[in-house]
């Protein structure tokens, strides 16, 4: 594991278009890790073109992809990687990364999944946007090619409509994508307030809670890519359970929503309205 105060040195990576970017104090990516095998290294590589530091969270990972990944930590001071011991899932690995950002003064995280599907040369632009609006939520809103499967997008589009049924339609451009910027503090008043938003429920669970603190989102088109299995491409998501997890997952959220239903109205009358930042 790198040390603390390597994570604040300036990286010689080149960025495409983008300068050898130096290190932020405030600002880093955040990308949670389950047995993906060697995409995690193209992701990883991607990241730090243009982004520093970036912190890989090895959640319990049984694919011998943490060592490796340990060893490119010793040589690069922009790389940052946590190793949990055992698979807590999603949200309860993010939550460790936050915890430990937060200590070092860290405000923003943007979080992207370690399988290669979400758009690394995109990180500055999400996190300009995440400068520019420091107490907004900065939301990815995906645009799909062939690659991705019928099924996973009319899945999303089913939670989606409940997301924006318990926020009352405040701008969740999409509950599931999970290339976004947190701001940190907020995120984890969230997450250490309940037991929930541990696993796969994660990211939906973020973005409708963040709203109805008040939290404000913005959305900012960016394509994902499905990958094949011949490809590299891994996924861990089980059509039961992660649906019937979601499923009681939107049964709390809205039993929410009917809680917050009157202080939700009088926000919307006042005026709150989603952005979409066009690229």
């Amino acid at each position: 594991m790198s040390s603390a105060t390597g994570l604040r040195r300036n990286s010689t990576s080149r960025a495409g278009p983008f300068p050898a970017p130096t290190a932020s104090g405030t600002q880093l990516v955040l990308i949670p890790s389950y047995n993906t095998g060697a995409k995690v290294f193209e992701t990883v590589h991607e990241a730090r073109r243009y982004w520093n530091p970036v912190w890989v969270i090895v959640d319990g990972s049984t694919d011998g992809t943490a060592e490796q990944l340990r060893e490119m930590a010793a040589q690069d001071a922009g790389l940052h990687v946590i190793v949990l011991p055992r698979n807590r899932g999603k949200g309860a690995a993010v939550l460790h990364g936050l915890r430990e950002a937060a200590a070092l003064g860290f405000a923003q995280a943007l979080t992207m999944d370690s399988d290669g599907q979400h758009p690394a040369d995109l990180i500055p632009v999400f996190m300009a946007a995440a400068r520019d609006h420091p107490e907004a939520l900065i939301l990815g809103k995906p645009v799909f090619d062939a690659t991705a499967p019928r099924i996973r997008v009319l899945g999303r589009r089913i939670s989606n409509g409940w997301a924006n049924i318990e926020t009352l339609w405040a701008g969740i451009g999409d509950s599931l994508y999970g290339f976004r910027v947190y701001p940190i503090r907020p995120l984890l008043d969230v997450m250490e307030a309940q037991l929930w938003m541990r696993r796969f429920d994660f990211d939906v669970e973020a973005a409708v809670r963040l709203v109805w603190r008040g939290v404000r989102p913005i959305n900012i088109p960016a394509p994902v890519k499905y990958f094949r299995p011949e490809e590299g491409g891994v996924s861990h998501f089980n059509y039961v359970r992660d649906n019937a997890l979601l499923s009681w997952m939107h049964t709390r959220l809205f039993l929410g929503f009917l809680v917050r239903l009157p202080q939700l109205i009088v926000r919307r009358l006042r005026g709150g309205r989603k952005v979409i930042l066009e690229r």
